[in-house]
């Protein structure tokens, strides 16, 4: 796959992320909030199953790679999609995806410490920065009372499930196909999301009749085109360039959960939220190198530049 197609899927998969969050939003805001994350599971996995046998992506899958799909359905399905939804309802939508947007910094050291990609003084500066950049998100939320609402400590379970997720991604992306990754992650982590919407929200079904027709359709865009089609684009990207790499444009989600945020769901933006998105922001350019890269290269230019006038 070309880099240029890849890099623009990207950024339209990070778009769809962004929007997604307000979507989320306004659905645990109508229906039950387990019941509703079940189906959109579901019918992202639906979705997809042509596709399975369309390519016939199928094999015998090892011991080793099955253990490692319950994990991704355990994580990027079962904890990302629970902590997501459930913390949308106890926190805002800025909020929750200006915390997303530290995932990239949180990969780059999780890649560091199981797929022993380097790290180094500017990944820890990253890694200080996006900190620091959550916090003021978490004070900007709160009136700047340090009074951290359980929606924000569930976002913050969200990015430790997503990154885990990707990196058993990046383990058996070379030996299983990125459709099979996403297509078995998703049922398994249905499944398991029925039973905990069972327990939890036993009457649930019986309360889908509270929307209309608009949220029924950001129903379909979050369950079809986000969950499904979007967990399976940025699963291929994995294979493609790394975890690390497809990590530096989660940094866009936020940027478009912001816009969602004001336009759709009428929510204030105030000066601490863009001070922490500039401290994500950086500390996103320093874990993941493109500083680092930025310099060296600049330093090289000056050599050939002194060379030459000499």
């Amino acid at each position: 796959m070309k880099m240029a197609l890849l890099y623009i899927m990207l950024i339209v998969t990070m778009a769809i992320w962004g929007f997604n969050i307000i979507a989320i939003k306004l659905l645990v805001s109508t229906f039950p909030t387990l019941t509703i994350t079940t189906l959109r599971v579901f019918i992202a996995f639906i979705s997809i199953l042509p596709l399975l046998f369309i390519r016939h992506s199928w094999k015998k899958i090892s011991r080793r790679d099955g253990l490692y799909l319950l994990g991704i359905s355990l994580t990027t399905i079962v904890g990302h999609q629970l902590f997501m939804s459930v913390g949308l309802n106890y926190t805002s939508a800025v909020n929750g995806g200006l915390i997303l947007g530290t995932v990239p910094i949180v990969t780059s050291v999780g890649a560091a410490l199981f797929l022993q990609e380097r790290f180094n003084i500017h990944k820890v500066t990253g890694f200080i920065l996006g900190f620091c950049g959550v916090v003021v998100i978490i004070l900007a939320g709160s009136d700047y009372r340090f009074n951290i609402s359980i929606g924000d400590l569930l976002f913050c379970c969200t990015v430790i499930v997503q990154v885990i997720g990707f990196i058993f991604v990046k383990k058996i992306s070379n030996s299983v196909d990125t459709l099979v990754i996403t297509g078995i992650s998703q049922f398994f982590g249905g499944i398991l999301l029925i039973f905990v919407s069972m327990v939890f929200e036993p009457d649930g079904v019986y309360q889908l009749d509270q929307g209309d027709w608009t949220v029924w359709m950001l129903f379909i865009f979050s369950g079809v085109i986000a969950t499904g089609a979007g967990h399976y684009l940025y699963n291929l990207s994995i294979r493609e360039i790394g975890a690390g790499k497809s990590a530096i444009f989660l940094n866009f989600t936020p940027f478009f959960s912001i816009l969602g945020s004001y336009f759709f769901l009428k929510e204030s933006i105030v000066l601490g939220h863009w001070v922490g998105f500039l401290l994500v922001v950086m500390g996103v350019l320093f874990s993941t190198g493109i500083i680092q890269n930025s310099l060296r290269r600049s330093k090289y230019r000056d050599q050939i530049d002194r060379v030459k006038s000499s």
